[in-house]
Parts: C-alpha cells; sequence; structure tokens
C-alpha cells in the first residue's frame, strides 16, 4: 500500500493500491444531481480523475482549479474530481468557482471508489489526494498517490499522461 501522511502523520488507506497497468476498479459516486456515476458510465474515452480531501480547503480549491483551466488542452478527455464532500456542497462551490469543465463527484454515500483505487482514510473518512489517469479501454496508465496528502500532485506529469493515453 502507498506510505501518505496527513498533516505529517501516517495514516492508513483502506482498499487495495491501484498500479499502472492494472484494470481500473468499479466503482460507484454521485453525481452533483445525486445520479450514480460509475467507471463503466464513463467507458469508452480518456479519464483523468482528480482525487482531494475536500473541495473545500486551499489546495483542493487549486487543484481542481488548475484542472479545469487544463481541460482546454485536453479535448478527449474527461476529468473527474472526487471527494467525500456533499453533492450540494460541490455545486455549490462549482457555481461561485466558475468550473465548468470538471465534473465533480461525491463519494460521501459508500466510500465505493475510496476503497476501490485505495484512497480512502480510515481515520478521517476522507479521501487522500492523489491522481489517476484511466485509457478508454479501463486500463490505469498513471497513478499518483501523492506521499503528504496536504501538498500538491505533479500536475505535469498527470497532464501528460492524460494527453499520451488513448
Amino acid at each position: 500500500m502507498a506510505q501518505v501522511t496527513f498533516k505529517n502523520n501516517p495514516i492508513t488507506l483502506l482498499g487495495n493500491e491501484v498500479k499502472v497497468g492494472d484494470k481500473a476498479p468499479d466503482f460507484t459516486v454521485l453525481a452533483n444531481d445525486l445520479s450514480e456515476v460509475t467507471l463503466a458510465s464513463t467507458s469508452g474515452k480518456v479519464r483523468l480523475i482528480s482525487v482531494v480531501p475536500s473541495i473545500d480547503t486551499g489546495v483542493c480549491d487549486q487543484q481542481t482549479r488548475r484542472f479545469n483551466e487544463e481541460a482546454a488542452g485536453l479535448p478527449n478527455v474527461e476529468i473527474l474530481t472526487i471527494s467525500v464532500d456533499l453533492p450540494f456542497a460541490q455545486k455549490r462551490w462549482c457555481a461561485a468557482a466558475g468550473i465548468e469543465n470538471v465534473q465533480t463527484l461525491s463519494d460521501h454515500r459508500d466510500l465505493s471508489f475510496g476503497q476501490a483505487f485505495g484512497v480512502a482514510i480510515q481515520e478521517l473518512r476522507l479521501l487522500t489526494r492523489a491522481v489517476f489517469v484511466v485509457d478508454s479501454s479501463d486500463t490505469v496508465t498513471y497513478a499518483e498517490y501523492v506521499a503528504e496528502a496536504t501538498n500538491h500532485p505533479d500536475y505535469e506529469a498527470a497532464l501528460e499522461a492524460a494527453k499520451a493515453a488513448k
């Protein structure tokens, strides 16, 4: 399992670590309108999955805004931001921040994504910061578990992986 800290304290991640070359595990999360979204429902396209502890915090806000801005340069990539924030809070935040190129999804109900991708923090019931790229055939082509959950991911590496994925 990936070794991750949160504010320099070791945390326990639930689920299995996902690695490059793995078939992406399926999951069920909620869109802002409370409809279910699964890996299968997004199949057939490249997905950049940005995972954040809470959209309402500084680094998570910046991460989501950065991928929203970069979306124009990724015409064949769907960008999903997943957190355990309630769908209502995500919708409010997106409206206030002018986020239109990223779909925010909530893992609050079941931690289905968090456990499937090994990013659920046992001690906090949050998701740790991570970025995954899943190609159109549902194979993981990029996986970054950010070692300190309050730090930024490697944006350039994730964006390059998304551009290279088919």
